[in-house]
């Protein structure tokens, strides 16, 4: 099923502020709340859309690869709850919103909301690759070099300094949580002691500062297929980075850039280029050598009296389509060249040819005119 924007689902500009985020979300909620409207799937369904998207536009990191990448760039990244989102944005409004209405937010989604949970699979990467259009026909094999988080090779994750354990965290008493009454409300907010873990770790790991992971550099081989196009964005599962222990690592992206050919202009799978031609050439036909991205290349027959701007196409020229097995075609613009700089010679065979024709040369011209009125004339008679 496809996914609607987030920015449609709130009603929001994509240049909203966070005040305007946050106000939208908050009528969206309290108009599709389940306590509100009972039994309603489409609302119950529009209440979980409003929160994804309220928890991916409220954070400046998760909107910004939203922004440029979709909901494909989203995928991966370590959130929890419902549709991929993380449900601990509501500790923002469970004084408001779950309390008000007598309805637990840890019942409605199944799990605590202040409760930040670290077992994550591990975060997508994206980086972008320029290859050459020739690279870009033919299919090619690259070599990528990236830094990402690998888990530590002394606690292998686990943050912990070795031979040592973990303890309960003293002030949620292992909750992760801590609720404060105030009046008729039950608000409820992240233990910052423990960072919403529960735990507590009094000797961490020298080598990864407890944090369970490093920075390690890394080479992989990626290949391209024949045929692909610009911004075409390539997946390569498990090559992102490490997931918190015992967890997958996330995906790279390879989103493909290629670059703008001195020739050959490409459109999809076709390929479009400019033949010049002479004025001889034009005038009594040639054969034109067309260099071609696959081969040496393909004679052209150019017949007598072409126009500038004919166009000729030469089939299966062009490339392969990504998803399949036929070829694009080429197609040659002829642009007729006028020479420059003639000798005395050349000017005076020029000059006689334009006398044969019956061509003026020193007189003004006024053919073009004369076609002119006459169209207009045939214009005004209709």
């Amino acid at each position: 099923m496809i996914k609607k924007d987030y920015y449609e689902i709130l009603g929001v500009s994509k240049q909203a502020v966070s005040e305007e985020i946050k106000k939208a979300y908050r009528q969206a909620a309290l108009k599709y709340h389940p306590d509100r409207n009972p039994g309603n799937k489409e609302a119950e369904e529009k209440f979980k859309e409003a929160a994804e998207a309220y928890s991916v536009l409220i954070d400046p990191q998760k909107r910004a690869i939203y922004d440029r990448y979709g909901h494909e760039g989203l995928q991966g990244q370590g959130y929890q709850g419902f549709s991929g989102f993380d449900s601990s944005i509501f500790q923002d409004f469970e004084d408001i919103l779950g309390n008000f209405f007598g309805f637990s937010f840890s019942d409605f989604f199944g799990q605590e909301t202040g409760q930040r949970y670290r077992d994550q699979r591990g975060r997508d990467l994206a980086l972008e690759l320029q290859i050459t259009l020739e690279e870009a026909a033919e299919g090619t094999e690259k070599e990528l070099r990236i830094t990402r988080h690998e888990l530590c090779p002394v606690c292998r994750g686990s943050r912990l300094r070795p031979g040592t354990k973990k303890s309960v965290c003293p002030a949620c008493h292992g909750h992760g949580q801590l609720r404060y009454q105030q009046g008729f409300f039950t608000i409820t907010r992240t233990c910052s002691h423990c960072d919403g873990t529960g735990e507590i770790i009094a000797t961490p790991c020298e080598e990864c500062q407890g944090t369970g992971k490093v920075k390690q550099k890394r080479q992989l081989k990626v290949k391209i297929p024949q045929g692909i196009d610009d911004g075409t964005r390539l997946r390569i599962a498990g090559e992102g980075e490490a997931g918190d222990q015992g967890m997958s690592h996330g995906d790279l992206y390879v989103i493909i850039r290629v670059k703008k050919h001195p020739f050959f202009e490409r459109r999809g799978k076709d390929l479009y280029c400019e033949v010049p031609v002479t004025f001889s050439q034009a005038s009594l036909g040639a054969r034109i050598a067309i260099p071609l991205l696959k081969q040496d290349f393909e004679v052209l027959k150019i017949p007598a009296g072409v126009q500038s701007g004919e166009v000729f196409k030469i089939k299966n020229a062009g490339l392969k389509e990504l998803s399949g097995h036929r070829h694009g075609d080429l197609y040659a613009k002829v642009v007729i060249r006028t020479p420059e700089k003639l000798d005395k010679e050349q000017r005076a065979l020029l000059a006689r040819l334009a006398e044969l024709r019956g061509e003026k040369l020193e007189e003004v011209d006024k053919s073009l005119l004369e076609k002119y009125r006459h169209l207009s004339g045939n214009r005004e008679s209709d």
